[in-house]
């Protein structure tokens, strides 16, 4: 498939994805000032509530398949530990940075794991596209009112999906809906080189007695020239994660590896965020085992500035550069070729 054909593709199921469920919700009346007030206080304290030490649940499981003679995967199951803390605080802006520790008593280490932005009434928010591509998604002005935006991003701090919704209170539940959204395959199912190259999914988090859970359902599609929208559903998916509160782990090195890194990262931040405005989106090209290209340098880079092998400064210049290199025009494209074994 040509680049052409692929980035209208790209541009006509971002269209249809990112409108259709939104109107469906339809808008949220004015309800008054006060009211709009204490509404937005009560979805801060929500989101905030979300940081903390957990032991997390991964629950992984293909259910329904939509594609004739396909086999559903087996149910994956998996853990760990996991700190979430609250490393920017605007008002109307709130992000939480996800750190994983792992490894045996004494030899833990930690991973800088996913991230999630969380923004009031957004004007836009950086959406999937298509393979390797994030593109700003306009949120329509009068689908804006009282809702958030959740921006996920990977461990390298490169886009991964966004939506939007509202949080409410049902059923005497605290949860919060996603629109459909696009997103690229979670390495789980990349390494694996399955026949599906994305997903469909709706994203919702709802607290609970001892955390709070996540939980995703994915439409697992791929490439179908002789449909209306290139596009095939293969299977269904419902991932649940869930994060109970617990600090019996060495919660101690998830901070200092956060204290020894952070201002590394902010700047890791600040370039993809740049690159976001002044390309109207980014490129950038995935492998499967790190995500994109840079992921696995990115990470160590950290790493070494935490041990004193690399000055924060020297790691913070070399990360910059790989981040404008691995977004260049065409870069992506190149990088593609290049892991296929051929030449451009």
């Amino acid at each position: 498939m040509n680049t052409v054909t692929t980035l209208f593709r790209s541009a006509l199921l971002a269209t249809a994805l990112i409108a259709a469920p939104a109107l469906a919700d339809g808008p949220i009346a004015d309800r008054g000032e006060a009211v709009e007030r204490a509404h937005f206080e009560r979805d801060r304290e929500t989101i905030l509530s979300m940081a903390g030490n957990y032991k997390v649940r991964f629950d992984m499981q293909e259910s329904t398949p939509w594609m004739e003679g396909y086999e559903p995967l087996d149910r994956k199951i998996s853990g760990g530990y996991e700190s979430v803390r609250v490393i920017e605080d605007t008002g109307t802006r709130i992000v939480l940075q996800h750190l994983l520790v792992v490894g045996e008593e004494g030899e833990e280490f930690v991973i800088k794991h996913w991230r999630q932005d969380w923004e009031y009434e957004p004007e836009k928010i950086l959406a999937y596209t298509g393979p390797n591509t994030w593109e700003w998604m306009e949120v329509p002005e009068r689908l804006r009112n009282g809702r958030w935006s959740q921006t996920v991003y990977q461990v390298d701090d490169s886009p991964r999906y966004a939506g939007w919704g509202e949080w409410q209170d049902s059923q005497g539940i605290r949860r919060w809906r996603s629109n459909w959204t696009w997103r690229p395959l979670a390495r789980r199912d990349a390494v694996r080189d399955p026949i599906y190259d994305r997903y469909a999914a709706i994203n919702r988090h709802q607290l609970t007695p001892t955390g709070w859970i996540h939980w995703q359902d994915n439409t697992k599609m791929m490439p179908d020239p002789a449909s209306k929208d290139g596009l095939k559903s293969v299977v269904q998916e419902y991932v649940l994660n869930t994060y109970d509160k617990f600090d019996a782990y060495n919660v101690a090195a998830a901070d200092e590896y956060w204290e020894a890194t952070k201002s590394y990262w902010k700047a890791v931040r600040a370039k993809w965020d740049e690159v976001a405005e002044a390309n109207n989106g980014i490129t950038i090209a995935e492998e499967a085992q790190t995500g994109t290209v840079i992921s696995g340098r990115l990470l160590t880079i950290a790493n070494e500035i935490k041990s004193g092998e690399l000055s924060e400064a020297d790691g913070i210049a070399e990360a910059q550069g790989l981040i404008a290199e691995a977004t260049a025009p065409r870069a992506a494209e190149m990088a593609e070729v290049a892991q296929a074994g051929g030449e451009y």
